[in-house]
């Protein structure tokens, strides 16, 4: 575990201006206050937009060169579609997942207009920290701030944020305590933002077999397993089983984003999520006012399309009901038939579409 001293020792935060209140949610620059222009573009309010073709998942395995930049406390890497001065849509990813969740996602949304960002969450793939003296912390608030100071240093005032599993937490995160950043929002399971006192309580025995991998996080053997190259890897193609019962995806889509897993620093990211989130394992100090905001379970009033795939494990159901009353502006819940958690991957049309659709709201 990793103790309250070790974290007041880590170095400052360094994200960009907009993320550096840790008040109230950071005040947005008064170019922005009045809210986003969408009288132009594909993401115009209120107007029809381009429906989407059908293209079958797995028609991409890759993207082109990825980039880096240095935002923060992290080197991120991303990858990059569309036109540069397109309206942007950042897709952030989940665990045990990467960028090529995204893979058929990205095209369709680049030529219907937008600018594509997507980047690895710190812990995966080419992110890296700045400084090896940086604590390995992986709590909500902190991957959150990572995305605002990766839109800082690539000058992206706002965008639509579409995200699963980590990615749906960290997009409502943002819009919750930024909304002035996003111009609409793609979660799918709806409101993630964690309530670390609610998780100490017990889910219905069959929920918590579902989550078996959290609580092997939370020993020392989960732990040593997934320091373990054999073990990692083959832990995580057992949860993409487990969580995706009819994605028939081959080794080599597997692979492909197992490779992201070879970060330096993704056993400790991924055992410090999982051991924080129940409250065994300490955030830090400089983001606790961001925590307690969190804590109030705040709105989020942009507008929004939340998506449950049908088969998804960790859905107790998928009318959406349970977590409605927290999205407070335009609104539309869909469900995904015949799908499971990696819901851009396994149905990109369907992600595509709620995307396009969400920027119109």
């Amino acid at each position: 575990m990793i103790s309250r001293r070790t974290f007041t020792r880590a170095v400052g935060l360094g994200v960009g201006a907009t993320a550096l209140s840790l008040g109230a949610a950071a005040p947005a620059p008064a170019a922005l206050a009045a809210g986003p222009d969408r009288s132009e573009g594909p993401g115009r309010a209120g107007r029809p937009g381009p429906v989407v073709p059908t293209v079958a998942p797995g028609t991409h395995t890759a993207f082109p060169a990825l980039k880096q930049v240095r935002a923060g406390v992290l080197d991120i890497g991303y990858a990059e579609a569309g036109p540069k001065h397109g309206p942007v849509v950042v897709c952030l990813h989940g665990w045990p997942y990467d960028i090529h969740s995204f893979v058929d996602v990205a095209p369709l949304l680049a030529d219907a207009g937008y600018r594509v960002i997507v980047p690895y969450l710190r812990g995966h793939g080419t992110t890296t920290f700045l400084a090896p003296t940086t604590v390995r912390n992986a709590q909500q608030s902190a991957i959150a701030l990572d995305i605002v100071a990766l839109m800082d240093a690539l000058k992206i005032d706002r965008a639509v944020l579409a995200g699963f599993d980590w990615g749906s937490r960290t997009a409502d995160i943002i819009a919750a305590l930024w909304p002035e950043r996003v111009n609409a929002l793609v979660s799918v399971s709806g409101y993630l933002v964690t309530n670390v006192p609610a998780q100490q309580n017990p889910l219905p025995p069959k929920a918590e077999h579902t989550w078996w991998y959290q609580y092997y996080f939370a020993t020392e053997r989960g732990r040593v397993a997934m320091e373990t190259r054999q073990n990692r890897h083959d832990l995580c193609r057992l949860v993409w089983d487990e969580t995706s019962p009819t994605w028939d995806f081959d080794d080599a889509t597997f692979e492909r984003t197992a490779a992201a897993f070879e970060n330096p620093d993704y056993a400790a990211i991924v055992i410090h999520n999982y051991r924080w989130r129940l409250g065994l394992a300490d955030g830090e100090r400089r983001y606790d006012r961001h925590e307690h905001l969190l804590a109030a379970r705040p709105a989020v009033t942009v507008p929004t399309i939340t998506l449950d795939p049908a088969l998804d494990p960790f859905l107790a159901t998928t009318d959406g009901a349970a977590y409605r009353k927290y999205f407070t502006g335009p609104y539309e819940h869909r469900v995904l038939p015949g799908v499971g958690h990696n819901a851009p991957q396994e149905a990109p049309t369907a992600f595509a579409q709620a995307v396009v659709d969400a920027d119109r709201l």
